[in-house]
């Protein structure tokens, strides 16, 4: 069922008000941690934490490694809020449940989105604990948060989406990477449902459709905030080498320590491009 404008303006202003009685923390940046990458928030100098079952409308985050918490406070000098745990379309949330968050981080005022994500690595010049900054994306989801009503006080029926990958935040981010002698590449992410993994002849039609790396969230969340006109900077984390001919099964732990191999480095450029703004 997809809301109304006013139901959905109905419970956007009753969770920013909420949020509002809890914290008067005004965030510039949402950054979004993805699958194993929920360390970056021990960087922060958090001053509100916020489980999100608390907030109303908010999802609740049901996946292993998500913690489920809404952070307020500063990260490389600036204002940020961060996800500690997102959603997916695999969880049985709706599109527009997924982008809830952003609506109302941008309702904070938040006006630039980060977001990061665990990835299987498709291009061969990836390895396993590799990062990748995403440059674009194919949508294999099946659904769009935009699908319904429009509400024009957020944006237009049809947004342009030739530039959803702030191309002034991947030059940002290359120069961190590049300053810090950290290999980050640039490629292109795909997103699919889930929540199983891909086989031999799906990693090759991936492949050959323009993927490097290949995941299960994040795009819904970036066409909800180019929708509302925030830049944003996507990273994801390689944690797996999904190359057919050589393809090995893989399991959960494996994932969460590839993440943790790639973590410092996703931390340390996305902590650099704060300070750069």
């Amino acid at each position: 069922m997809i809301d109304s404008v006013e139901t959905f303006r109905k419970k956007r202003a009753e969770a920013v008000d909420f949020i509002r009685s809890v914290t008067s923390h005004k965030p510039e940046v949402m950054i979004i941690l993805g699958t194993g990458l929920g360390k970056l928030a021990e960087q922060m100098d958090v001053e509100t934490d916020i489980s999100y079952d608390k907030i109303p409308h908010f999802p609740v985050s049901t996946v292993e490694s998500h913690s489920g918490r809404l952070l307020f406070g500063t990260l490389g000098g600036k204002k940020v809020v961060a996800m500690q745990g997102r959603f997916h379309y695999y969880e049985n949330y709706s599109m527009q449940q997924i982008a809830f968050p952003v609506r109302v981080a941008h309702a904070l005022g938040a006006r630039m989105l980060m977001v990061s994500n665990a990835a299987g690595g498709m291009n061969p010049l990836y390895r396993r604990g590799d990062i990748m900054c995403i440059t674009d994306h194919i949508n294999m989801l099946g659904d769009n948060p935009l699908v319904g009503p429009n509400d024009d006080e957020l944006g237009v029926r049809f947004p342009d989406m030739s530039e959803p990958y702030s191309n002034s935040l991947i030059k940002l981010a290359e120069d961190v990477a590049l300053e810090n002698n950290i290999k980050m590449h640039q490629g292109v992410y795909v997103a699919v449902t889930g929540p199983n993994l891909e086989t031999r002849a799906e990693y090759r039609f991936l492949r050959t459709i323009g993927a490097d790396v290949v995941g299960m969230s994040t795009i819904p969340e970036v066409i909800a905030a180019t929708h509302m006109g925030m830049k944003v900077l996507g990273i994801s984390a390689v944690t797996d080498e999904c190359f057919p001919d050589s393809l090995q099964p893989v399991v959960m732990s494996e994932i969460l320590e590839a993440a943790d191999i790639a973590e410092p480095k996703l931390t340390k450029v996305i902590s650099g491009v704060l300070e750069r703004l």
